[in-house]
């Protein structure tokens, strides 16, 4: 336990074997105060997580060393925070969140945690945070992603980061797809229009866990998903994939209780996976259905194969799951050829988020 301020103070949060477990309370405070936070920044629900579901995330592997913290103020829990230092590239680059209840900003919290968790970050090795947060408009000034694509607010989170010396790097748009027989209509012209540009390639798709058919071929795009997508200047480490990490990967999505679908394809000719895309629903059958890594290797494009992979998944997503409403996804703005098949299948942007990368001395 550290001390922020006379009445707050900052506590490693110590996970159950269970989330129904004697010892779980922390977890379920944990839970409860990240979904509110989560709800009250976004007004969207499609980040909550049942605390079973968020134990899963929570735990470390070989891949990410997962800390986190709950911000207590006289014996309430008000805030939590976050810090995953990632194993490629050495340790020495982190992902952060903090995240407070509305009612208590203002006040320095946020400040004397980003100083706590900045200290252990650094006692790790970490040399660099990276933080993505969702943004406001309420007509403030806009702050121009260096990549010439998209801004953000000036708002509470942006004020906070930029005195804190971080920096905007990237703007990500935040797209919904709302699930329809008029929509389903739509994806499958455009998934036969796809199909005819994509002569020598054919659609396999599987639910996780992966099938050892194709492990290699799936390490070897979420590898190249690490490297080619555009990630501006946030420098994150080419990942290492292999079949221990799909493995985990599996796992990880199968602990929460997830769904995932995966669509690629195939090139006949010599049976490699050359593009996929990944479409993951939680335990409920009515919750939002989330997009998540979808790409195209650089020496198969220009064969519609990311229309391809993303209409035929959608269009057996709605089969499997037909009371899901909708799909969201994140895109980098600077993404063109992404944005134009999600607009041309329906997504409509809802909210922005900004990439925020602090070098630490």
């Amino acid at each position: 336990m550290i001390a922020l301020t006379e009445a707050a103070t900052l506590h490693p949060l110590v996970l159950p074997a269970r989330a129904d477990a004697a010892d779980a309370g922390d977890l379920l405070d944990y839970a409860r105060v990240r979904n509110a936070s989560l709800l009250e920044t976004t007004g969207r629900d499609d980040e909550h997580l049942e605390p079973d579901a968020l134990l899963a995330l929570l735990r470390s592997d070989t891949d990410l060393e997962r800390r986190q913290w709950s911000v207590v103020e006289d014996g309430e829990t008000i805030g939590v925070a976050v810090l995953n230092v990632v194993a490629d590239g050495g340790g020495r680059t982190a992902y952060v969140t903090i995240n407070l209840l509305q009612r208590t900003w203002g006040r320095g919290l946020g400040t004397v945690v980003l100083a706590q968790i900045e200290k252990t970050a650094k006692e790790a090795g970490v040399r660099k945070l990276l933080l993505w947060t969702e943004h406001t408009d309420r007509g403030e000034v806009r702050l121009d992603s260096p990549t010439g694509f998209g801004s953000v607010p000036r708002d509470h989170h942006a004020r906070f980061l930029l005195r804190h010396g971080f920096a905007l790097e990237q703007v990500e748009r935040v797209s919904v797809l709302e699930l329809s027989e008029e929509s389903t209509r739509r994806v499958t012209a455009l998934r036969d229009a796809a199909a005819r540009m994509a002569d020598g390639y054919r659609v396999v798709q599987w639910t996780l866990p992966t099938p050892p058919a194709h492990v290699d071929g799936y390490a070897r795009m979420k590898q190249r998903m690490s490297t080619d997508v555009p990630d501006a200047e946030l420098d994150m480490p080419e990942e290492n994939w292999d079949a221990e990490r799909v493995a985990r990967h599996d796992a990880r999505h199968l602990d929460r209780g997830n769904t995932v679908l995966v669509t690629a394809a195939q090139h006949v000719a010599t049976g490699e996976l050359c593009a996929f895309n990944e479409l993951a629903i939680g335990r409920r059958a009515d919750e939002t259905t989330h997009q998540e890594d979808t790409l195209v290797l650089s020496s198969h494009r220009g064969h519609r194969l990311g229309l391809l992979v993303k209409t035929a998944g959608l269009l057996s997503w709605r089969t499997q799951h037909p009371l899901s409403p909708q799909v969201i996804t994140f895109n980098a703005e600077e993404n063109r050829p992404m944005l134009n098949i999600n607009e041309a299948i329906g997504f409509v942007p809802v909210a922005y988020e900004g990439a925020w990368r602090k070098d630490l001395p």
